[in-house]
């Protein structure tokens, strides 16, 4: 599945007050940076997900969100450290915003 072709633009537009926002091609979908720094995911079905774990990881799950997995070719799943952004946050760039920098914060201790 390819992504949507406007993938970039809805990242830019949604993650804009974030700060420079840059992408990279990854596994089908993008890995979405903020000066360098990786801070969620674009798969090629248009979902996002944040990086997170420890405590972001239990709040985006309070949230609904889900992580991200993949089935291996020996039928195991695996999950990383990567969740949904919560569907509120979908169309509404001051609360994506706030949790990609929340992600950047449990990631890499600033913003």
């Amino acid at each position: 599945m390819a992504l949507p072709s406007d993938a970039r633009a809805l990242i830019e537009e949604l993650f804009e007050g974030v700060g420079a926002i840059s992408t990279r091609r990854l596994f089908g979908g993008l890995a979405i940076y903020s000066e360098g720094r990786v801070f969620a995911l674009m798969m090629s079905d248009g979902g996002l997900f944040l990086k997170a774990r420890d405590a972001l990881a239990e709040a985006l799950a309070a949230e609904g969100s889900t992580p991200f997995s993949y089935a291996r070719k020996d039928g195991r799943v695996v999950a990383v450290g990567y969740w949904s952004l919560p569907q509120d946050a979908l169309d509404d760039p001051e609360a994506a915003v706030a949790w990609a920098r929340r992600a950047l914060v449990a990631t890499y201790g600033a913003a």
